[in-house]
């Protein structure tokens, strides 16, 4: 059961790490101060210089003879309450811009939005930053599988050494032999030195 609600809880931060968050939003004081009245404050001038992101807000300070009135872009060049999209009366207003675009703002109080209480904001899409990169996981190596060892072949019947005849040697000589050769060359031997002497003494 543990390990069932450890492994629930380590798969819910990881959805939450994988989905990207958007940027941290940001409140733009009107005019730099917050202060939204007929002072003379050139509340377009300010606002181009501003980054107004989706998810930001715009907050107002204002007396109770004024008010906040969001209205469309007709509204806004004809400094025209009579259609207002939202209206903020009580001292104080916090507008957050939910979507790109652009808002326009006046004063709806007669004579107020020509004496300078308008703004138009543009709004930018929110930035997404990517989710913490994980931690890399690591491939365990495999060791290569040795090839199989391949079988010596069995030798054929060719492949067989070929059969060496083994030369015959001649039997040796008996001594009964030996001895009749030798009387053989004895004889011969002694009548040829009878002939020699022979022909010796007849010169």
């Amino acid at each position: 059961m543990a390990m069932a609600r450890a492994f629930l809880a380590v798969a819910a931060v990881a959805a939450v790490l994988a989905v990207p968050q958007l940027a941290a939003a940001a409140d733009h004081p009107v005019g730099g101060s917050g202060s939204w009245d007929a002072s003379g404050t050139s509340y377009n001038a300010w606002s181009a210089k501003q980054t107004f992101k989706q998810g930001d807000t715009v907050s107002f300070k204002f007396a109770p003879s004024h008010d906040v009135t969001e209205v469309t872009k007709a509204g806004y060049d004809a400094c025209s309450g009579a259609n207002p999209v939202k209206s903020y009366t009580g001292g104080s207003a916090s507008i957050k811009l939910t979507a790109p675009g652009r808002r326009y703002f006046i004063c709806s109080v007669p004579g107020h939005c020509a004496a300078g209480m308008k703004l138009e904001v543009t709004v930018a899409a929110a930035a997404v930053t990517a989710p913490a990169p994980g931690k890399p996981h690591h491939k365990r190596s495999v060791a290569p599988t040795p090839a199989p060892a391949m079988a010596a072949p069995e030798p054929s019947s060719t492949d067989e050494m070929p059969n060496v005849s083994t030369p015959t040697v001649a039997p040796a000589p008996r001594s009964s032999d030996a001895a009749s050769i030798a009387g053989m060359l004895g004889g011969k031997a002694v009548a040829g030195l009878a002939v020699g002497v022979a022909m010796a003494l007849a010169m």
